[in-house]
């Protein structure tokens, strides 16, 4: 069984048991958050696909942590000016596992 749900803006995959990360979360670690923007579900081959979500369906998931991302380099160039800008960023995440799918 697996869904695909909207989380931060995003289409995810998600199964039952499933750890993956997403973009910071306005939820404490250890807590629970549910996702009712669920756009489809397959039960073993029995799709329901929401028009554009599946009212009444949710995803139930757990915040295992948050944490920062790895750092990705930004650099601009403007070649014969002498120009050359370099910056890092990192992204907050937060990582949770999904405890079940109803729907």
């Amino acid at each position: 069984m697996y869904a695909i749900v909207s989380i931060g803006g995003h289409q995810f995959k998600v199964e039952k048991g499933q750890e993956l990360f997403t973009y910071r979360l306005d939820a404490d670690e250890g807590s629970n958050v549910s996702f009712d923007q669920v756009h489809l579900i397959d039960n073993d081959g029995a799709v329901n696909i929401g028009k554009p979500v599946i009212k009444g369906a949710s995803v139930n998931a757990s915040v295992i942590s948050h944490l920062k991302g790895d750092k990705t380099i930004v650099f601009k160039k403007k070649r014969r000016k002498g120009y050359k800008v370099r910056n890092g960023h990192r992204q907050y995440l937060t990582k949770i596992k999904v405890e079940s799918i109803n729907g």
